[in-house]
């Protein structure tokens, strides 16, 4: 059996007792390490404290182990139990939906153990779940590129009147195009966009584009550490929220689209003071 298990958002505790049976129950355990982070990271420290709880070795499993050698793990659950541990809920990310295919094509049989992501506790903020389009995510602009394909999608969000929740780029594990170009890979240092940086590549493509979908004044809602006990969220304009420091990653920024009065109310306990 390939177990896939969500941990939540906070720290090690926030798995489920389902899926600590799992993952004690498991012969091997990994843990994805590049969709998203747990608020104490996946250094020395990180990793033991799952690893006493869960009372398991559990092997980092960063991007090119997920995307170009899953089969090794799918291969290992068809002879015994494994453990894929995703931060969040196992949904909240793509590749964990190709995995799931590709083990089914296997012949391996796959239990997912739901959990909280950011699809749902970003209601925390106070914009209801179901007011909420199509999500976006922002990625790192470059000299050479400079996507806005999110652009659309914001807009056709806010002509309906509609929240659109923001993720934010992550580059853990990122070789640098040079070292590809030499065949033998150098890796980047960890990046995790914040709130500020994605504030200003968004007012930079509707300066590019111009059609007037959101300005500076714009109200928007900026989370930090979602559902960790050092949770910031902020409400303003873009203008304001671009100077708050948001702290430690992980960010996301919620752009609001037309707010009733319950949260109109939610969002005054989180508005900057003037």
């Amino acid at each position: 059996m390939l177990y896939i298990v969500g941990l939540g958002l906070g720290d090690e505790r926030d798995i489920t007792l389902r899926g600590l049976d799992c993952v004690r129950k498991c012969h091997k355990v990994y843990i994805e390490a590049y969709t998203s982070l747990l608020s104490f990271g996946l250094a020395s420290n990180g990793l033991s404290k799952l690893e006493e709880l869960y009372g398991k070795e559990v092997v980092v499993a960063d991007r090119e182990m997920v995307e170009e050698k899953a089969d090794q793990m799918l291969q290992e659950a068809q002879e015994s139990d494994v453990g894929f541990l995703v931060v969040g809920d196992p949904f909240g990310a793509t590749t964990h939906s190709d995995i799931v295919v590709r083990a089914r094509q296997m012949g391996v049989k796959v239990k997912v153990i739901h959990n909280a992501s950011v699809m749902n506790a970003i209601g925390a903020c106070g914009l209801q779940l179901y007011r909420y389009g199509e999500t976006v995510s922002i990625p790192f602009f470059t000299e050479t590129w400079r996507p806005d394909s999110f652009y659309e999608k914001i807009k056709n969000s806010r002509q309906l009147g509609l929240h659109t929740l923001c993720l934010l780029d992550i580059r853990v594990k990122e070789p640098t195009i040079e070292s590809l170009c030499r065949g033998k890979k150098v890796y980047e240092p960890p990046r995790f966009m914040t709130i500020n940086t994605a504030i200003d590549q968004i007012l930079e493509v509707e300066a590019a584009r111009g059609e007037s979908v959101y300005n500076e004044d714009t109200l928007c809602v900026g989370i930090a550490r979602l559902g960790s006990d050092s949770q910031k969220i902020v409400a303003g304009p873009m203008k304001d929220l671009r100077e708050v420091d948001f702290g430690d990653p992980l960010h996301c920024l919620v752009i609001a689209g037309e707010t009733h009065d319950m949260e109109g109310q939610m969002l005054d306990f989180y508005r900057i003071s003037k």
